[in-house]
């Protein structure tokens, strides 16, 4: 180490003055002395054009999938209060947002739908004229290239609002097995009706391969299954029960849907679906469960998809529109985070918006 005529300090070899004065030591260990400024991690950041072929991880519109809600009538667009932006739809007005949606160059619609009438068994979720039968015929007929995915739960068709049948106790449980056949039949007729790929979102215990043997057995074997694999008991589902009027009369889900404090079942749970016969697997919400899906990623070869839920939504918009939070800013932040987390398609109410700002 040597001075100059000014009095600054030199690291020999290095040709670095180290900014401190008239005898003062370097403060900084030899390691950090033979690294900095050579490696200056801020050269790629300043020009806009290389941070952008720096960038590691990259939202695609074809990742993107819009859920969709159907309801009965004609010309009806009716707004969800708690999911600013997003409406329930029948079948005509679905129809011409799909066109939309599909020169948006978004690949794929995860379709709900809120029948005219409800009983215990859910029996309208498998309806050759149910509301999502009728609007995959529709959608399929009007829009062929968009592939169409379609949502299997009993919740938005029973009457109690659980998703498969209930015991007759008093204390009346979800019956599992029970409800196996009923979900499979369900299954088959969305298949039937148009559907690319069906989403079993349940929970129920072997679902996924009561499903297959159905699918199968029909001769829909190319037919994919898109599991709900960890589909937590979550209170970001608020905003989506009420559009679907799904929440149920009594009780709640804990009892088959997973706890939010289990990690390591939320990965047996997955790699029961993959060995079931899923083609695809959820994580269900996205953004708090991002270490389920990086620890998947890491653990499962299977393609994961990731559901940005209505609460994420919810949330999101309404600190937007006070002012709070700079959205469209936000909407790329958080699905950027969830692709990189490892998710290959992601399920999110921002899929327009998103693509329209991709494009």
């Amino acid at each position: 180490m040597y001075a100059d005529e000014n009095g600054y300090k030199y690291c020999p070899g290095l040709g670095i003055p180290d900014f401190w004065q008239n005898g003062s030591e370097l403060n900084f260990s030899s390691r950090f002395a033979a690294m900095f400024p050579v490696h200056r991690m801020r050269r790629l950041r300043q020009p806009p054009t290389l941070r952008a072929m720096t960038r590691e991880t990259h939202v695609r519109r074809e990742q993107l999938i819009y859920p969709m809600f159907a309801v009965p009538g004609r010309g009806v667009a009716q707004p969800i209060a708690a999911m600013p932006g997003q409406y329930r739809r029948s079948v005509d007005e679905l129809v011409k947002e799909c066109r939309k949606i599909h020169d948006l160059g978004i690949s794929a619609v995860l379709l709900f739908g809120i029948p005219e009438h409800k009983d215990e068994t859910g029996s309208g979720a498998w309806a050759e004229d149910g509301i999502v039968q009728t609007a995959l015929r529709a959608v399929k007929k009007a829009v062929p290239d968009l592939a169409l995915i379609a949502d299997v739960c009993l919740c938005e068709y029973t009457a109690h609002g659980h998703c498969g049948v209930l015991s007759p106790e008093a204390d009346a449980r979800v019956l599992n097995d029970p409800t196996l056949e009923l979900l499979a039949r369900t299954s088959v007729s969305l298949a039937a009706a148009g559907a690319d790929v069906i989403a079993p979102s349940d929970m129920m215990d072997g679902r996924v391969a009561a499903i297959r043997r159905a699918l199968d057995a029909h001769q829909f074997t190319d037919t994919p299954i898109l599991a709900y694999a960890a589909k937590f008991a979550s209170g970001f589902y608020g905003p989506f029960r009420e559009a679907a009027g799904s929440a149920p009369q009594r009780g709640d889900r804990a009892g088959y849907q997973m706890d939010p404090a289990n990690a390591r079942e939320a990965l047996r749970e997955m790699e029961l679906d993959w060995q079931e016969g899923a083609d695809v697997l959820m994580v269900k919400p996205a953004l708090p469960y991002l270490d389920i899906l990086r620890a998947a990623r890491r653990r499962l070869a299977a393609p994961l998809a990731a559901y940005q839920v209505s609460g994420e939504y919810a949330m999101l918009e309404a600190a937007a529109q006070k002012g709070w939070l700079d959205g469209p800013r936000l909407m790329l932040e958080t699905l950027t985070c969830i692709a990189r987390a490892g998710a290959d398609w992601i399920i999110t109410y921002y899929a327009p918006q998103a693509a329209t700002l991709l494009r």
